[in-house]
């Protein structure tokens, strides 16, 4: 390999790891301050539900402006949308660590969400103008690998900062996490967005761009894919804090440990996708994925409904349906971005508005019956579960199969 080619590759490498920094934002704002929920709680005089309103109106900010990050992408270019984004974060992570109140803190954190945003949806965007629709499968659940790292380790830092410093101090590290992305993505993202869409942003284009994607029964099975993937890791995001430390009585760093544990499942299989799609095929691996997360979803409302509450009966199933995560949400995402190179960012804002919106409402609803143990939690990771599968059975499958054999008989002829 020549010097030049190596010097290229290592650019890439370069912006690929820091673009997987701001895709990170959104699991890492979230995860860090995990083990703080109870305390703030009790900080800031509110209950479990007012606590965990802080998570819920942060995917709420994250799903809503992903309708406007995408299609500015797409007319202004990725580079200038992503670094005016990660000042917006940066200004509201500072209000978070100044909360006085739980108000503050909400509203603080919607605002810290306008701006995290951006990463997943302009990041996904770069993944697919840079490596195109079959590449960019892969490249994504490699960067979902290395992303998983954030949730991985997030809860554990943020378990050791809390029981050393207090939970504001998490939001402090968050800064920092903002401000490396921010000097890296000055310094070394290009703008590749080379064919800038001049009417992606006006109104009528708009709504007629996320028409034609709704109307669109393959993307929105995908999308639905993603959707209920990530529905089931919000209701564990939501509900696990308070099962593990304030019923079965875990301290903050081992709450963390056990959060890592259950990371590791979906590093298995974002791994397994990265190393396999290519030979199988995304909807394969998704279809695999699938039966992972009916697996866990309905062995953890088993355990709930007929065993005894403990660390394996909650940590276990969560582990085997993040495996099914890890093999569905990057298939997915490509599978739906993929077709629609002209929009990528618009594709990615619907499909991200979608996840997060649903995600929310989860949420919220494992927030509000975290007092009954762990059946709210693993009956949610159970209903996403049959969703997913159904909408791979009635939605993807069949057109895909029509896809394939339309795509034979052209090749043969």
């Amino acid at each position: 390999m020549s010097s030049a080619s190596q010097h290229q590759r290592a650019e890439q490498l370069s912006v690929i790891a820091f673009l997987t920094m701001v895709v990170a934002l959104g699991p890492i704002s979230t995860d860090l301050y995990l083990p703080s929920l109870p305390s703030i709680g009790l900080d800031l005089g509110t209950d479990t539900a007012g606590v965990q309103l802080t998570l819920s109106v942060f995917l709420i900010g994250f799903a809503v402006s992903q309708l406007i990050y995408g299609p500015l992408s797409d007319r202004y270019g990725r580079r200038p949308v992503l670094l005016a984004a990660l000042i917006i974060y940066l200004a509201a992570t500072l209000a978070c660590g100044l909360a006085t109140s739980i108000e503050w803190l909400v509203g603080a954190r919607f605002v810290q969400a306008l701006g995290a945003c951006a990463g997943p949806v302009v990041g996904r965007a770069v993944v697919r103008d840079v490596f195109g629709r079959d590449r960019s499968a892969r490249v994504l659940s490699y960067m979902a690998l290395a992303m998983a790292l954030a949730p991985a380790i997030g809860p554990i830092i943020g378990g050791y900062l809390e029981t050393g410093f207090g939970w504001r101090m998490n939001f402090a590290a968050l800064g920092v996490f903002g401000i490396i992305s921010l000097v890296g993505i000055w310094a070394l993202l290009p703008e590749t967005n080379s064919t800038p869409n001049m009417s992606a942003t006006q109104p009528g284009k708009l709504l007629s761009n996320y028409l034609l994607l709704a109307r669109n029964p393959l993307y929105m099975g995908y999308v639905f894919l993603s959707t209920f993937s990530y529905a089931g890791i919000f209701s564990f995001i939501s509900g696990s804090a308070f099962v593990l430390i304030n019923i079965i009585g875990l301290s903050p760093s081992d709450y963390g440990l056990c959060f890592a544990a259950v990371v590791i499942g979906y590093m298995i299989g974002t791994f397994a996708s990265g190393r396999f799609t290519r030979y199988l095929g995304i909807n394969r691996m998704i279809f695999f994925g699938t039966l992972f997360l009916c697996a866990g979803g309905f062995s953890g409302l088993a355990l709930s409904l007929y065993g005894e509450l403990s660390i394996a009966s909650i940590v276990l199933p969560t582990t085997l349906f993040l495996i099914g995560t890890g093999l569905t949400m990057p298939n997915a995402m490509a599978g739906a971005i993929g077709p629609f190179p002209q929009m990528a960012g618009t594709a990615s804002a619907f499909m991200g508005f979608t996840q997060m919106t649903v995600a929310a409402a989860v949420g919220i609803a494992v927030g509000h019956n975290s007092s009954d143990g762990s059946l709210g939690m693993m009956a949610a990771l159970a209903l996403v579960s049959v969703a997913a599968f159904l909408s791979f059975i009635l939605m993807v499958h069949p057109r895909a199969k029509r896809a394939e054999a339309r795509q034979a008989a052209l090749s043969e002829s």
